[in-house]
C-alpha cells in the first residue's frame, strides 16, 4: 500500500522520518553533520522553506513550507538518499561491523537500509499550527530527558531563534 501525502501548496508541513528499527545513532557530529548536509543538498535542489527541525537519536523532525508543489514525499527522499550512501560509506571505512544492524532483504536481496521506507507528515492549516510543530522540536530533546534546556541541545534550530549565527542550518523567513 502507497502511503499518500496531502500536498497543499502554502501550508508549512511537519515531517518525521526514523532510522531502520529506530536505532539510537544519529547522536554523533559525524551522523548529523551528514544529515545537514544532505538538507543543505536538498535546499540547493528543491524549492522549500525550512523552519525548523530537530535530529533526535532515532528520528529527525522537520518543519518546512514546500513551494511550487513540491511533492514531500519526493523531498524526503532525496534527504534520505543522500544521507544513507554518506553514512553507508563512513560504515565501511570506519564501522563495517553495524552494516548488518542496517540490512535488510527486499525483493529477495539484501540492501543496506539507513532510513524506515515511510515518514510521516502534518499539514500545518495556520500560522500557530506551525510554530506549535517548531516548538515541538525544540523541546523534544528536553521531553526525552538528553538536555535540561532546548539550547543545550545542538541539532536542532532553537538557537538560530535564540539569535545566534554559528548554527549548522539557517532558518527561511517566511
Amino acid at each position: 500500500m502507497k502511503l499518500r501525502h496531502h500536498d497543499i501548496g502554502g501550508y508549512a508541513r511537519f515531517i518525521t522520518f526514523c532510522t531502520h528499527t529506530r536505532i539510537p545513532i544519529l547522536i554523533d557530529d559525524i551522523y548529523c553533520n551528514i544529515i545537514f548536509n544532505s538538507i543543505n543538498s536538498a535546499r540547493e535542489t528543491q524549492s522549500f522553506k525550512l523552519i525548523g527541525y530537530v535530529i533526535m537519536p532515532e528520528h529527525i523532525h522537520l518543519v518546512i513550507i514546500p513551494e511550487n508543489n513540491l511533492p514531500v514525499g519526493r523531498l524526503v527522499g532525496n534527504i534520505k538518499e543522500f544521507s544513507s550512501k554518506e553514512i553507508h560509506k563512513f560504515f565501511e571505512i570506519d564501522k563495517p561491523g553495524i552494516i548488518k544492524r542496517f540490512t535488510v532483504i527486499r525483493n529477495r536481496l539484501e540492501r543496506f537500509s539507513f532510513w524506515q521506507r515511510r515518514c510521516f507528515d502534518f499539514n500545518c492549516r495556520s500560522e500557530s499550527s506551525m510554530w506549535e510543530k517548531v516548538n515541538y522540536c525544540h523541546n523534544n530533546p528536553v521531553v526525552r530527558k538528553l538536555v535540561r534546556f532546548p539550547g543545550e541541545w545542538q541539532y536542532s534550530s532553537y538557537n538560530w531563534y535564540d539569535g545566534q549565527t554559528n548554527v549548522k542550518l539557517k532558518m527561511d523567513s517566511i
